[in-house]
């Protein structure tokens, strides 16, 4: 359900008929039809229930002035507002379950907030309810289990048990003991309650099978009672003797859920009242382990939904030899027209984006046959305007899938994921383990974090950069990620880790090529031609360095060199390249020899096709041969100097650049940027200086300006670090830290400044029906990553405007920071006031 549009209609907000209003009948008019549902819409958003959940009320006089927006299409306002889905629309949210849960474990404890009680006394209040409950919890279970898994043995298949109570004799025996332990603290005082909670956070992790299969739980126990006449009665029979028949199966099989979920509750109360006691500092580290451990059982819960979609996704692609959940999480998927390389003609291909890949189909009926799939580890991002234009609807079409692309690439190599020498990669985890960095778990089923190949730590993507140094920085100490169980390190458990080798059905490279031109990616390898030069040459194929030119055809094996023009493999030695990254075998060439080698290394290519991954070559210093990245070599400058046949920059037009701000001075940039987020950055010219350009950057608080120096055909910012282009000087800054010259400059080119005005302006231009209310505001306590466009990154310091608590009990709120709404954990921030 699109939150702030329509609100949940499994609680009864907002449901027409649950209000008396009736749908309005079919018209032939469709500005009349469209007038009638607003009319609808805006009374159900003056009702109490919508009011309650945040949906700011609508007409309003400060609405009045756009109403023409009620006539533009939904399908064109959500794409221009970014109205999503809610994050958790596939698990029960906000307070269902939860009266059933007070009618069972309703307990009669004095209420702490009495006039006249102290806070001793209202820390008792805090800590009989937390032992009295649990009393009443755990006899809840027992009656579960004497009185129903019993019986039903006796008409039930294993498997059938199995489906409907999951791992609940786990729980009981968990909670006997827990029980016990609570006992024991509260007879010396209950100053040893958090050490209980401490202690037992481990054994909880159960609840995170039992969460995820309550839906497969319940949707079984409905089946049998649908089917079986003899299994109902027997229900029935069981049902009478658990408090008079009050609760039905059904019922009490969601009160363990809604229980693990209120321990950080209970904490958060009792630590109110624990103002002065020693054991406060204890108090904070229970309330953060129960924390940790709600979001942990959310998170598995998630999964779960995810990797039920995948399994559809999965299902319906025809020629699929691999697992999709190898490749990560879906990002998006939709239809898109792409020109084929080969015939020029535009064709219908259906995508699907995962972290790891895109998946290139062509729709047939409910079924999509697998054309290719493309692995975005070997691409980047680009902002060149003349590559992507072939495929997107609107711009807010493009925008999202650009924004996914971007998520996607910030997954699978994160800015940090070098940071204190290590070498991570998103990595799946067999096992519960704990981020090195800040101790909580790592959550989830499935690549639910990042693996040092080295050293073999895990960590959070927002904890890579304050992850402890690595201990292994010798390039012979390198653990490489398995593709397979039989080559896992030794220093973590075995499993399938990698994707496996990836299949090609069709013309290899024809839709690759297509796609990752007409979704703004390049090849990871030299830097492609500036706009003027690509368009003299009249290259259709994507971008491609001045020293390799794209090839008429992707056809492999063959190569195109200047003066070459190759359609059968190299006979003898080709052209020279030079590395400009260290590769030591990782990841491997699917099935065919490594070549590894040392940045600087002149490597003499063998054979290579400009769209493939993988190159074949001979090694100048060892006459070692063997395959390697292509992205991981650019072609080997002549006697030092650049290739021949380059643009100067100053014949260069980069106006169509969304980072280019043409001729502006400093006093003029230094008020247009001030207004930005830090990261924000504009390439300015300088026409009266000897110096033609400089980059300005807002960090902090404070622009920075930086000159950038051109001199003997080459363009740097520093002596150590010399570029053939300034294109090729963004890009590289887009994803190195400006550090590595400038020491207390530690940042990269994040934002251009052009796409920042342009999504200020499209924040400002919303239509009111689309703004949500502000409910209250929090300051981040803790970094957060986004693995995912509908959450929200938060630094710590952040004000976060709070839109939505629903689904706060699953650990998430809405929320607005740094100009980007979307879903945060409510556990890494501190709630400053409600509005």
């Amino acid at each position: 359900m699109r939150e702030g549009v329509w609100s949940e209609s499994t609680d009864g907000a907002c449901h027409p008929q649950a209000h008396g209003f009736r749908a309005p009948a079919p018209e032939t008019e469709p500005r009349t039809a469209a007038g009638r549902v607003i009319s609808a819409v805006s009374r159900l958003s003056l009702h109490n229930v919508a009011q309650n959940k945040g949906i700011r009320p609508f007409p309003s006089e400060e609405t009045a002035e756009n109403d023409d927006d009620v006539y533009r299409s939904l399908e064109e306002l959500a794409d221009e507002h970014d109205v999503g889905e809610d994050i958790y629309d596939c698990v029960p949210c906000e307070d269902e379950g939860d009266d059933i849960y007070e009618d069972i474990i309703k307990v009669e404890v004095q209420q702490p907030m009495k006039m006249g009680m102290t806070e001793d006394d209202k820390r008792t209040c805090c800590l009989l309810e937390i032992q009295e409950t649990e009393a009443k919890y755990y006899r809840t279970l027992e009656d579960i289990e004497k009185n129903y898994m019993g019986p039903l043995r006796l008409v039930l298949s294993p498997a059938d048990m199995t489906a409907v109570f999951i791992n609940l004799e786990d729980l009981i025996r968990v909670h006997h003991s827990f029980l016990r332990a609570i006992d024991v603290a509260m007879m010396a005082g209950g100053g040893t309650l958090a050490k209980v909670f401490l202690e037992f956070k481990e054994r909880l992790l159960i609840y995170g099978e039992y969460c995820s299969h309550m839906e497969h739980a319940q949707n079984t126990l409905n089946q049998l009672l649908a089917s079986r006449e003899d299994f109902r009665l027997k229900v029935e029979e069981c049902t009478q003797k658990v408090q008079d028949g009050k609760f039905k199966l059904q019922d009490l099989l969601v009160v363990p859920m809604q229980r693990v979920l209120k321990y950080h509750l209970l904490l958060k109360e009792l630590l109110s009242h624990s103002t002065d006691r020693p054991e406060r500092q204890q108090l904070k580290e229970a309330l953060e382990a129960m924390q940790d451990l709600a979001m942990y059982i959310n998170e598995v819960k998630r999964d779960k939904e995810t990797l039920k979609k995948i399994s559809e996704f999965q299902s319906s692609i025809e020629n699929l030899q691999v697992k999709l959940e190898e490749f990560g999480r879906p990002k998006i998927d939709g239809e898109l027209k792409v020109r084929s390389i080969v015939n020029h003609t535009k064709q219908d291909r259906y995508l699907f984006l995962f972290d790891k890949v895109v998946i290139v189909c062509k729709r047939r009926g409910y079924s999509y046959e697998l054309k290719e799939i493309i692995e975005l580890l070997f691409h980047k991002m680009t902002d060149d305007p003349m590559n992507n234009k072939d495929v997107k609807k609107t711009e807010d079409t493009k925008r999202k899938w650009m924004e996914q692309f971007e998520m996607a690439m910030s997954n699978i190599k994160p800015d940090k994921a070098n940071a204190n020498h290590h070498s991570f990669q998103m990595y799946t985890f067999d096992k519960t383990t704990n981020c090195k960095a800040c101790r909580m778990f790592l959550r989830g089923t499935f690549y639910q974090g990042y693996l040092c190949t080295k050293c073999g730590v895990g960590a959070h993507k927002e904890c890579l950069e304050v992850t402890p140094p690595c201990k292994i920085s010798s390039p012979a100490d390198l653990v490489s990620p398995p593709r397979s169980a039989a080559r896992s390190p030794p220093c973590v458990p075995p499993g399938p880790r990698g994707p496996p080798a990836l299949g090609t059905p069709g013309r290899a490279g024809e839709h690759s090529t297509a796609v990752v031109r007409a979704l703004g990616l390049l090849p990871r390898r030299p830097p492609p031609f500036p706009p003027a030069r690509r368009l003299a040459h009249g290259h259709g194929g994507p971008a491609l360095s001045p020293a390799l030119p794209a090839c008429p055809v992707a056809l492999s094996p063959l190569f195109s060199w200047p003066g070459v023009s190759l359609r059968t493999p190299l006979a003898g030695p080709g052209p020279k390249m030079v590395a400009v990254q260290n590769y030591h075998g990782n990841p491997a060439p699917p099935g065919k020899p490594v070549l590894t080698f040392q940045t600087g290394d002149v490597i003499e290519l063998l054979r290579g096709d400009p769209e493939s991954q993988w190159w074949e070559g001979r090694l100048v210093q060892t006459r070692k041969s063997g395959c390697f990245p292509s992205a991981s070599v650019k072609p080997c400058p002549v006697d030092g100097r650049p290739p021949i046949g380059r643009l100067p920059s100053r014949e260069i037009d980069y106006s169509a650049y969304p980072w280019f701000a043409g001729n502006m001075e400093r006093q003029q940039t230094d008020n247009l940027l001030k207004s930005h987020a830090s990261g924000t950055y504009l390439i300015r010219e300088r026409p009266a200086e000897a110096e033609r350009f400089a980059i300005s950057i807002k960090f902090n608080d404070e622009v920075k300006h930086i000159k950038v120096v051109e001199k003997d055909s080459w363009i740097h910012i520093t002596e150590a670090k010399k570029f053939e282009s300034l294109l090729e000087l963004v890009e590289y800054y887009q994803c190195h830290s400006l550090k590595e010259s400038f020491k207390q400059l530690d940042t990269t080119l994040k934002y251009p400044y052009k796409a920042r005005e342009r999504a200020a302006s499209r924040t400002s231009s919303r239509s009111p029906v689309f703004t949500p209310r502000i409910i209250g505001t929090a300051v981040a306590r803790y970094n957060f990553a986004a693995r995912d466009m509908r959450e929200l990154s938060l630094r710590e310091g952040d004000v976060v405007k709070i839109y939505s608590r629903i689904g706060g009990d699953q650990g998430w709120w809405r929320g607005e920071t740094n100009g980007r709404i979307g879903w945060f954990p409510s556990t890494y921030v501190e709630e400053e006031g409600i509005q």
